[in-house]
């Protein structure tokens, strides 16, 4: 929802990436910024309206990102596609902090900013995707953001490293860095940044998908 600057990037992302996309503004006119290229569909209308959602697929997404000029426009709409429509991978953009703090505790990630949003956006309803944050000069040691299989939260975070191989940099939790201590325990939400050799980053990604063993 929202074909601003920040929508259409989004839009085009992952329309070139072969997703289908669907895209909703009040505007007809912001359409004109996704261009001749894109494939998707366009919807006129409020994002936080049913008819309107059900026209653009809501009924069959796998996300809905919310990225009007509006805070309220948002989390409302981004709220009606988790808590009536099911939509797993939601997020909302929030321009207030304030405000973007108490929905991030309420489990809708927020994100801001043009560009950062964008990425962020993407990262958050393409898990799947290891993405990478830094490499050294000579390339053989990379610093990345690592999707985490959900069955890890309430485990102890020290046994990330010791069943994955990862050796963790940091985390980020509700918007903030955090270093983990031996008993931090690994909560939904939670982004897991570490280290690893370019060869192995492959298998950690694998590691890191699948279920921790049974013992903590």
């Amino acid at each position: 929802m929202g074909c601003g600057r920040v929508g259409s990037s989004i839009a085009h992302t992952l329309d070139e990436s072969g997703h289908s996309v669907a895209v909703i503004d009040q505007n007809p006119e912001s359409f004109r910024k996704l261009g001749p290229t894109f494939s998707g569909r366009t919807v006129t209308g409020v994002g936080f309206d049913r008819d309107t959602l059900r026209e653009a697929g809501i009924d069959e997404a796998d996300a809905f990102v919310a990225v009007s000029s509006g805070d309220n426009s948002n989390i409302v709409s981004a709220r009606v596609a988790r808590e009536t429509y099911g939509v797993e991978k939601v997020v909302a953009r929030i321009y207030d902090p304030r405000r973007a703090e108490i929905y991030q505790r309420l489990g809708i990630p927020t994100v801001a900013t043009v560009r950062w949003t964008a990425d962020q956006t993407l990262r958050r309803i393409l898990p799947e995707a290891v993405h990478e944050e830094y490499r050294d000069p000579s390339g053989s040691v990379v610093l990345a953001e690592f999707p985490v299989n959900p069955a890890w939260i309430g485990r102890r975070v020290a046994s990330i490293t010791s069943e994955t191989g990862a050796r963790i940099a940091f985390l980020t939790r509700l918007g903030e860095g955090l270093l983990p201590g031996p008993d931090t325990v690994w909560q939904e939400g939670d982004v897991l940044h570490a280290f690893t050799t370019d060869a192995d980053a492959g298998s950690v990604a694998g590691a890191l998908g699948r279920e921790p063993e049974a013992h903590t």
